[in-house]
This record gives C-alpha cells, sequence and structure tokens, in this order.
C-alpha cells in the first residue's frame, strides 16, 4: 500500500501540489474563524437549581426545601455527585453528571423532576429554577457604574433596565447579573400603634394592598364590524395615591392605607453592594452561553458598551468597562504560543539548512511544517475543538515530530541520488526517489503508530485532567499523522522535481562529514571501555527512577493572567454596610500595591440570587497592568503583604482559571479542601475548626478558613402552644404576620413602560431595630384581640449558621487551604499525616482530602496504569515489526535513557511535577522510541537487504549512516520546543513551558545515550540475522 501511495504521489506530482495548496488554503480560511479560547471546557456536564426561601433560615431551608429536592433529584441517569448549600433565604444544589451525558439531555431530565416540586415546598418559597447554561469560565466580562450625581438606586435602574437588556441582545451572552446598588420599591411601612389604634393587623394592611393597584386584561367587545380589546388599567403610580386606598370603611368613615402606614419610595433589603475603586456603585457581570466563542462575544459586547456609553456618560455615569476582561489572557496566552510557533519554525528551518547546506532540500521539508499543522488545524475544528492553549500547545510540542518525517524521507533520497550520480549506470530518477522512500517508510510508519499509542494514556485519563489534556493528545496525534501524509505524498514529489534533475555535491557537507568522524572515533573509544560505560549508564537510570517517587507537586502551576480574585471573609453576622466599610479600606491598600491597575468589589450576592454568598463574604476583582510573569509574581506577593496587614480577616488569592479549575475539582475555590462529614452540626463544626488550627501551623499555607463557620446571630422565636390555645391563636397566622413584619411581603407591581417595581408591605424601620422590638410586635387574633408577640412565643438569642453544606445528602463542614509556593501534594501529605496523628474524630465523624492534589494523584495513577497498557501494545507492536525479541528489547531501553534527562531537568528547575511535565515525559518517550527505532531497523536493513555481516564495523557504519536524522531529529525538536521552555513562566506557557522543559532534558540523554550506548547494546546482544519467522523483503527497512 505505502509502494502504490509513493508511486501514485510521484507520478501525479501536478494532483499532489494541488491539493496540497487546496489544503493549504482552506487551513488558513478556517484559522481566521477558528474559535479561540484558553482551555478546553474542563468541567463535566452539570446543572444547578436554585430556589429562593423568602425570611428561612439556613436551618430552615435545609430542612424544608433542600433536602426535599435533593431527595428528588437523586438517583438520575448518569448523576456523578451532589452537592448542595442552603443559606438565609436559598438553596443552591449542584448537580454533576458523567462525562459522556449530554448536557441537553441532563438539563431536561433535571427540568422534569423540578416542575413538579413547586407544589410540594412550604408557602412563600419561589419555585425551583434551573440556572441558564454556560460554561466553567462563562464569565465574559465585567463592567463598573459609579457616578457624583446619580443615587445607587438610580445606577441599578439604569443597569437593570437600560444596559442588560442591551447585552442580552449580544449573541452569546447567557446572563448580565446586577450587583450592588438599590432595588426600588413602593413600600408600605406599617406603623403597630397605628394598628392597635384602628383595631387592624397587618394582614388587613397586605389584603387592602393587594387589591389596591393592577392591571387586567378584560377581553374585548364586538360588534358587527370590529373587535375591541378593552384595557382595564387600576395602577397606582405615586405614594400619595397609594396611601389613599381605603382599608377599612364603616358607618361612612374609611381607614386609609395612609392612616396606618407610611407609604413612599424606598429599597428592599440588600444583599449585596459594590464599590469600584472604593466608590460605591453597581458591577454587571456578563456570561458567555454554553459554546460560544469568547473573544467574538467579548468583541460584540464592547461595540454594545460603545453604542450605549454617550448616553450613559449625558446621564451621569461613568463606566469603567474593564473590571474583567478574559479575553486579555486569551490575547496574550494565544500570541505567546503563536509565536513560539512561528519561532520554533523558524529555527527548525535554519538548522536543516546548517546540517543539508542545500536550500531545496531545506524548502522540502519546512513546507510539511505548516502544511500539516494546517490540515490539523481543519480536523479539530470540523469536530468542534476549539483552539486553545492545550490544542496549539500539542501542535507545538509536536514541530519536531512534524518535520522528522520529513528530514527522514529528504535525507535518505538526498544521499542515494548522490550515491546514484556516481554508479557507472545511474538509474532513473523516478526509481531512486521511490526506493528511498520506501527504505525508511515502513520504519517511520512503525514509529508513528507507536507515537499514537503512546499517548493513548493522555486521551484516556479521567477528571479535569483528562478534559484539559485530552485535547492536546489529539492535537499532537492529528500534527503527527497529517505530516505522516505529507511524508508519503508531497514529500517525494517535491524531492523528485527539486532534486532529481538539479546539481548535488558529490561530498557530504563539511559538518556532517567532522561530525561523522568524531563519533566514529567516539565509538571506538566507547567500545575499549565499554564496562564503564555501562555501569555509568545503568547507574544513570537507577537514580532517575528511585527519584521519581520524591517528586512531589501541583496539578497545574501558577496561571499568570494579570488578575487576581481577593476573597475576604468578615464574621458571620457581620452587617453588608460593615463588609463595605472594611472592604473600602481593603481597597485602598490594594490600590497601593505596584502594579495594581483597578480594584473592585464584590459583597454579598446579587438581587436576582445567583451566587449564594453571605453579606460577610466578598470578592475583590484586582486587575493588573500589563507585566511579564516575574511582575505578576512580585505584584501577588505586595497582594498578600497588604491582605495581612488587616488581622482578624479570612482572606485568599487566586486567579480566575485557578479558582475554576479547584471549583470543579472539590466544588469549592482553593486548591487543597479538607471536608468533614457528619450528622451533628456542631460536632463536624468544631472538628473542622480543630483542623484548620492544625493545619495553620504546617509550613507552606497562605491562608485557611472554615467555609461555613457558625456563630451567626440570630433570634429564635418558638410559638407556646398553649398560649396560642389560650388566646385564640392559630400558629400559622402568627408566622405570617412574623414574616411580613421582617421579611416584607410583596403584594403586586407597578409598571412604568419597560420597568416594573414591586408593592411591598413591611413593618416600619423605625420598629425593627433592635431585638427587644420583636417581643413587642403586636399580633391581633380573627376576633381582633391583639396581644405582643413575647406573650406567645419564647424569643431567645441563639448562634446559628448563614450556611449548611451537602456532599453526596450528607452534612460536610469544609476546610480551604491556599497554599504560597509549596506543591499541593507535599502539603497534603504532611496534613493528612498530622491530622490522622493529632485529632481525634468523634463517632459519626470522618475527614477527607481533595484538591488538587487527589486530582493529581488520580492523573499520576491514570497515567501509569494505561502506560503499561501501552507498552505492552508497543511490544506487541514492536514484535510484529521486527519478529525479534532481542530487538523489541533494544529499541525499548532507550526509555529510561529519556528518564534521565528529563528528571534531570524537573531537579534543575525545583522539582515540581505538575500533570504537564508527567504528559511531556509521555512525549518524551514517543520520541525516544521513534529514534531507537530508526537506528535498530537500520541495522536489520543494512544485513537483511544489504547482505552486510552483523560485527563492529557494521554497528559503526550503521550508527554514522543514522547520525544525522537522529541529531537533526534531535536538534529540530529542541529548537521547536526551546521558545516554549524559555517562556515557560508567560501567559499561556504555563503548562506546556513544563512540558518543553521535561521533553528538552530527556532529548538530551536519550540522544546521547541512543548514539552511544544503544550501538554498543546492538553489537553485544542484537541478532540481525535472518529470522526463520521473517520472509526476504518483510524485514523494515
Amino acid at each position: 500500500m505505502l509502494n502504490a501511495i509513493i508511486r501514485f504521489s510521484l507520478r501525479f506530482r501536478g494532483v499532489i501540489y494541488a491539493l496540497a495548496v487546496v489544503a493549504a488554503g482552506y487551513g488558513l480560511f478556517t484559522l481566521t474563524r477558528a474559535k479561540l479560547d484558553v482551555f478546553p471546557e474542563f468541567a463535566p456536564p452539570m446543572s444547578i437549581v436554585q430556589t429562593a426561601a423568602p425570611g428561612m433560615t439556613s436551618e430552615q431551608v435545609e430542612t424544608l426545601v433542600t433536602q426535599p429536592l435533593e431527595n428528588a433529584l437523586g438517583g438520575m441517569v448518569g448523576l456523578q455527585s451532589m452537592r448542595s448549600r442552603s443559606m438565609q433565604g436559598l438553596s443552591a444544589i449542584t448537580l454533576v453528571f458523567d462525562d459522556s451525558a449530554n448536557v441537553m439531555q441532563v438539563r431536561q431530565l433535571v427540568t422534569e423532576r423540578i416542575n413538579g416540586l413547586a407544589a410540594t415546598l412550604p408557602a412563600g418559597v419561589k419555585p425551583p429554577r434551573l440556572l441558564p447554561l454556560t460554561t466553567t469560565t462563562s464569565v465574559v466580562r465585567i463592567i463598573g457604574l459609579t457616578s457624583k450625581t446619580r443615587s445607587l438606586a438610580d445606577l441599578y435602574g439604569i443597569a437593570q433596565w437600560t444596559i442588560k437588556p442591551q447585552l442580552l441582545s449580544v449573541p452569546g451572552v447567557a446572563d448580565a447579573i446586577v450587583f450592588g446598588g438599590e432595588t426600588r420599591q413602593m413600600q408600605i411601612q406599617v406603623d403597630p400603634a397605628k394598628l392597635m389604634r384602628y383595631g387592624l393587623s397587618i394582614q388587613d394592611v397586605i389584603a387592602a394592598a393587594r387589591q389596591a393597584t393592577g392591571v387586567r386584561g378584560a377581553g374585548f367587545i364586538e360588534n358587527n364590524n370590529q373587535r375591541i380589546a378593552v384595557n382595564a388599567d387600576g395602577q397606582i403610580a405615586t405614594p400619595e395615591k397609594l396611601a389613599g386606598v381605603v382599608l377599612r370603611s364603616s358607618n361612612g368613615a374609611s381607614v386609609r392605607l395612609g392612616d396606618v402606614a407610611n407609604v413612599a419610595w424606598g429599597s428592599a433589603p440588600p444583599v449585596g453592594a459594590a464599590s469600584i475603586m472604593g466608590k460605591p456603585g453597581v458591577m454587571v457581570v456578563m456570561e458567555s452561553q454554553y459554546g460560544a466563542n469568547t473573544l467574538a462575544v467579548t468583541h460584540d459586547i464592547e461595540n454594545a458598551l460603545a453604542g450605549l456609553k454617550p448616553a450613559l456618560v449625558k446621564q451621569g455615569v461613568d463606566v469603567n468597562a474593564d473590571v474583567f476582561r478574559p479575553a486579555n489572557f486569551i490575547d496574550a496566552a494565544v500570541g505567546h504560543l503563536r509565536t513560539a510557533l512561528i519561532v520554533g519554525a523558524v529555527l527548525v528551518i535554519a538548522i536543516l539548512f546548517l546540517f543539508l547546506l542545500n536550500v531545496r532540500t531545506a524548502v522540502i521539508s519546512a513546507v510539511a511544517i505548516p502544511l500539516s499543522l494546517l490540515v490539523a488545524i481543519i480536523v479539530l475544528t470540523k469536530f468542534g475543538v476549539s483552539l486553545n492553549t492545550m490544542t496549539l500547545g500539542g501542535l507545538a510540542i509536536a514541530l519536531g515530530e512534524v518535520v522528522d518525517d520529513a528530514i527522514i524521507d529528504v535525507e535518505n533520497i538526498y544521499r542515494r541520488l548522490r550515491e546514484n550520480r556516481k554508479r557507472p549506470q545511474p538509474l532513473p530518477a523516478f526509481r531512486v526517489v521511490l526506493r528511498a522512500s520506501l527504505e525508511v517508510r515502513s520504519a517511520v510508519v512503525f514509529a508513528t503508530f507507536i507515537v499514537m499509542l503512546i499517548f493513548l494514556p493522555v486521551l484516556t485519563l479521567s477528571g479535569v485532567g483528562g478534559r484539559l489534556f485530552a485535547p492536546l493528545g489529539i492535537a499532537y496525534i492529528l500534527a503527527v499523522l497529517a505530516s505522516l501524509g505529507v511524508a508519503l505524498t508531497l514529500t517525494p514529489a517535491m524531492a523528485l522535481a527539486l532534486l532529481a534533475r538539479g546539481p548535488l555535491p558529490e561530498h557530504e557537507p563539511r559538518l556532517v562529514a567532522r561530525l561523522k568522524a568524531r563519533y566514529i572515533a567516539l565509538l571506538t573509544k566507547v567500545e575499549q571501555h565499554v564496562k564503564a560505560v555501562m555501569v555509568t549508564a545503568a547507574l544513570m537510570c537507577v537514580a532517575a527512577l528511585a527519584s521519581l517517587p520524591f517528586m512531589s507537586g501541583s496539578f497545574i502551576p501558577q496561571l499568570r493572567e494579570g488578575h487576581y480574585i481577593v476573597h475576604m471573609g468578615l464574621e458571620p453576622g457581620t452587617s453588608l454596610a460593615e463588609s463595605i466599610r472594611i472592604g473600602t479600606q481593603v481597597s485602598k491598600a490594594l490600590m497601593q500595591v505596584p502594579g495594581v491597575r483597578l480594584v473592585a468589589q464584590r459583597a454579598g450576592r446579587a438581587n436576582g440570587v445567583v451566587d449564594p454568598t453571605g453579606v460577610q463574604l466578598s470578592e475583590f476583582e484586582v486587575d493588573l497592568k500589563p507585566m511579564g510573569a516575574s511582575g505578576q509574581n512580585w505584584a501577588l506577593y505586595r497582594i498578600r503583604q497588604a491582605l495581612s496587614r488587616f488581622p482578624g480577616l479570612s482572606t485568599s488569592v487566586n486567579t480566575f482559571l485557578e479558582e475554576r479549575i479547584d471549583e470543579t475539582i472539590s466544588g469549592t475555590t482553593a486548591p487543597v479542601v479538607v471536608k468533614v462529614f457528619g450528622n451533628n452540626l456542631d460536632v463536624i463544626d468544631r472538628t473542622a475548626q480543630q483542623i484548620a488550627q492544625l493545619i495553620g501551623t504546617i509550613h507552606g499555607v497562605a491562608s485557611v478558613r472554615v467555609d461555613s463557620p457558625p456563630g451567626i446571630p440570630e433570634l429564635d422565636v418558638k410559638l407556646k402552644p398553649d398560649a396560642l390555645s389560650r388566646w385564640g391563636f392559630r400558629p400559622v397566622e402568627v408566622l405570617d404576620t412574623i414574616q411580613s413584619a421582617y421579611a416584607g411581603t410583596t403584594v403586586s407591581q407597578i409598571y412604568k413602560g419597560s420597568r416594573t417595581y414591586d408593592v411591598a408591605v413591611v413593618l416600619d424601620p423605625a420598629q425593627r431595630k433592635t431585638v427587644g422590638d420583636v417581643g413587642k410586635l403586636m399580633v391581633r387574633n380573627a376576633d381582633g384581640f391583639a396581644v405582643p408577640l413575647s406573650t406567645l412565643a419564647t424569643i431567645r438569642q441563639v448562634a446559628g449558621r448563614y450556611q449548611i453544606t451537602h456532599d453526596g445528602g450528607q452534612r460536610v463542614q469544609t476546610v480551604s487551604v491556599n497554599l504560597g509556593s509549596r506543591p499541593a501534594s507535599d502539603f497534603v501529605k504532611e496534613a493528612q499525616a498530622r491530622v490522622n496523628r493529632e485529632i481525634k474524630m468523634p463517632p459519626g465523624t470522618y475527614a477527607v482530602f481533595s484538591g488538587e492534589s487527589e486530582a493529581r494523584a488520580q492523573s499520576q495513577r491514570d497515567l501509569l496504569a494505561y502506560g503499561g497498557m501501552s507498552l505492552i501494545g508497543i511490544a506487541l507492536l514492536l514484535f510484529l515489526a521486527m519478529k525479534s525479541r532481542r530487538g523489541v528489547l533494544l529499541v525499548m531501553v532507550n526509555l529510561p535513557f529519556a528518564l534521565v534527562g528529563g528528571v534531570l531537568s524537573v531537579v534543575l528547575t525545583g522539582a515540581n511535577l505538575s500533570i504537564g511535565g508527567m504528559v511531556g515525559f509521555v512525549t518524551l518517550f514517543g520520541i525516544s522510541l521513534r529514534n531507537s527505532i530508526m537506528l535498530i531497523s537500520h541495522y536489520e536493513h543494512l544485513v537483511h537487504v544489504d547482505r552486510l555481516t552483523w560485527n563492529m564495523d557494521t554497528a559503526v557504519r550503521g550508527a554514522s549512516e543514522r547520525l544525522v536524522p537522529i541529531l537533526m531529529t534531535a536538534l529540530v525538536t529542541a529548537l521547536a520546543l526551546a521558545p516554549l521552555a524559555l517562556t515557560s513562566g508567560a501567559p499561556g506557557n504555563e503548562i506546556e513551558g513544563p512540558m518543553a522543559i521535561v521533553i528538552l532534558g530527556g532529548l538530551i540523554t536519550s540522544t546521547a545515550l541512543n548514539l552511544i550506548v544503544l550501538p554498543t547494546l546492538a553489537l553485544r546482544y542484537g541478532r540481525f540475522e535472518r529470522d526463520e519467522l521473517a520472509e526476504p523483503g518483510t524485514a523494515p527497512a
């Protein structure tokens, strides 16, 4: 088959050239339209169900809302895990499904389950809702609004009713969430004393208010010629008119709402606030749709904002459009990788010319680079894979392999054509090129398939590691396959056209001749000191293997996105106003850090109930000025220094993508997580606090916190059945009165154009400031008899919880740990040992460590398990090709040679082995096996085809003839990876950089030992006589 393909390519060169031009043109067209992103989607299919329960405590939400929902949602097909948070007024349940699940089918299943649940939930609880479908890294833009002349209510109204509708009309935008500001509503602020005077209750006010304003569709009237719609509008647009609504009328005397309440415009109880550069304001967080192109959506949002900005400026609104712009990191990351690809390709072409000293051979080999990469990009985009740092990284590390196919072919054709010119009767160039291509092609094909097979562990990684690195492996394999196709078709066609008729030097280039002479002398010396060389090589391999268990590392290295997210936690029960006050001080301190461009704070959650966060928690968006890796490291250090000057605050600093990865792994935004499971909340709280205190003493901790600490001040109002019976009250009417007084009751809406405002009944703010006011609340029964609440209930102040979390239906308390420079795996080993030794777990309570270290360990286990299977497959494939067990062992012996340099490079760069470094070892093994296959297969060719006797002369000849291809392969691979290795800390290169360093280090030792030790081993242990299992001509060349 190979013969037929190459023969066709040589005979119909014009067709091959045309196909190459079409492929290159279409590849360039595809490249301009390809979706660009930082990472592939690394989260499994998931759905988030949120349910608002106004006025309920976290304990009530857990019992009455979360647990029934968990029971209903559990047991779904493909459900992998279920996490929930129950907090004041809100339940949030996250459902995570198997990777194989279809995200649309999952949403349909979840929707079917929750649709029938609304009627079963307690009165006042809103129907459960499924959040919009977005990606893990869905935040596509954050903007900030401030003003010197407009109120926070005005800013919220502008954001909610002007900016948000415009942004939602942008293709690819899933949601626009408004944080901060004040939500305007018309309030009926009831005065209990006036109610008593008129003998009325809050429920009477609520009933009257519900009838005070409204709009009804009244149908139509129809005559012989027309149908006329009837619009019944009873809206009340001003507080004064609402105050005039009759509450009760008796004997000609009317009691109006204004007689018992203050009716005025007010603000809904705030659940969050925002500030930009220390100034109160509003933030709008935009999320992209699932599968949307982040860069395209970002540019469309910018166009929409540019159209809005003149009108906003006229209204006195200052717009900061770059609070957070993830596209900045995408541009930087893709730009650095693009530069690395281009620089690597240029260096490869330079080394080709240096070795071959022939422009034509260099051009033939160089053409393989863009064409192979473009073909790989076409296939990737056709299968819906975005171009991101992982796929581009896969293409970058494949550069050496891509050009190697062409190098091997061109070098062999070049040498055979030169030899043919010296023959007395030269053969036709067509036949020489065909034979030269076939001579090396079968070995290259086997080597290519072995490289693909060795990438099997990367493609089969589970969890986040698999979703991150599988696209890299796919891109690598596609590039190598494309290069094989180019080498089988275009390379021989171009070689026949450009080399067959032109002048060819009679002798090898001077550099090559000198290298071969010195190499032959070196092999002769090695033969004189065989034992010393063998022992040295063996000791190096043993040392490398022995070092592996001591290498620690993180799941992924630190990402340099130019933007940090600072989390600040205050004591449970801290008010929103206090959070903003302290946050303003923190913002000012962060703004003094050199390199910080902007600081914006979000405290609590948005009014739309999207992010379930208490008001004592804040997030700061800290955006940096453009700077390199060292500058970002220094800025991070100074940010942590600034935060340390605020004692008593719980703080942590992460980048956006690191948080999303950590959250996908463990459900929290920290790299190390300890989950304490149990049934008794008080017990797991105490145990978690003990673990947090212990972990805080371990070296390497940057911050540690208990995610849901107890201690939030709470009033426990427990009704007394005897008192209720004595005074003639039903429990629910008392509960309704309490709820209306303190949580408020929305009774209707007022419509003004496109805007909607709630009408709410609340207790007069002056009457609900102190704990004592609760007991004084007057409650009236059906007979009109009123008593204070303290008569009907026991009221006491207790320590409650702002949040109760579940994992898998079990109560859990989480300890989140952020680290400095210490590797997560090394830290977790020590932390686990100390917790097991020093913390005595109460009965029914246990702790589980998770996070990055567990994900890294799982990926490591996957790589080892599937790597072993891959090696078995490689050995079988080699045996099928060589028909010799000794040949298989000689090829495989290059793996420990490669391991030596890879381990040494990790040690020299800090001994931090991330998953990227592990994948680098996989790539390195593929390259090393390829080189050893080419040498051993050439030995077989010399014995089987050229009929040489296997001895020292043959071993030296074979090694010297393969010296240039092996050195060129090593050099072009090294130079292709050098830009990545040298800029490993640059944005976008954080994962591929360590991979490139491992490959470079291993390439040095594997090439050196492959050229020095492998010929000696082959001379002593190789058996290249014609095997009885092999027929003439079947052994690979």
